[in-house]
């Protein structure tokens, strides 16, 4: 994804209440192209609230997100954003190919093929393998596969080194540093202290 633009992500004066507790208020930041949010915190703290506004998946209960200098209040957004969240995403009765070509059926075409992003996720030779056959490691592989193969200039990541040994850590940051040398974006949480020396990575830390 090679883009020549600056795109902006901002949170202002977010507020998010669970079950009468507040998780976090007035929490503010900002992020730029060939930058990484990374979400720190002790579990219910809030990180996995905070990405699922940020996804749309509920409001806020205070503040506004602005993608670009204005509100997120549209499907351009939306269609510029990837999530991949605790679960795989991944259907298990469909073969590893099956689940990318659906990828790429609701997205625009990203940097890689098919091809090349399942030698990139180090699947090559698992194109008619069903999805209920591969390991854990090898499902949340697939699943961030999918960010190759999409026009996405935000990735929102919840927890993205689940299942991985350190090979595929270390592979998944390579990725990270990639997509942020082409302009990219990514927020996300993480238990693992990410290894990125090439990217800007600022940190928020919930209590």
């Amino acid at each position: 994804m090679q883009t020549t633009s600056t795109h902006t992500l901002e949170g202002a004066g977010l507020s998010c209440i669970r079950d009468d507790r507040v998780l976090f208020e007035e929490l503010a930041f900002e992020l730029a192209s060939g930058q990484v949010l990374l979400l720190e915190g002790k579990n219910g703290s809030g990180k996995t609230s905070l990405l699922r506004i940020l996804c749309g998946f509920r409001e806020p209960d205070a503040g506004e997100i602005n993608w670009c200098g204005d509100a997120v209040n549209d499907s351009q957004f939306y269609a510029q954003m990837a999530y991949v969240g605790h679960l795989d995403g991944v259907k298990k009765e469909l073969t590893v190919r099956e689940n990318l070509k659906m990828s790429l059926a609701l997205s625009s075409v990203g940097r890689y093929s098919i091809d090349e992003a399942l030698a990139k996720v180090h699947l090559t030779g698992y194109d008619d393998v069903l999805v209920q056959a591969l390991s854990a490691g090898q499902k949340r592989r697939l699943s961030l596969a999918r960010l190759l193969i999409t026009e996405n200039v935000l990735w929102i990541l919840d927890e993205p080194f689940t299942s991985l040994d350190k090979q595929g850590i270390a592979l998944i940051e390579t990725l990270m540093t990639e997509h942020c040398a082409n302009g990219g974006m990514i927020v996300l949480t993480s238990h693992h202290d990410i290894d990125l020396p090439d990217v800007d990575v600022q940190r928020i830390y919930l209590s």
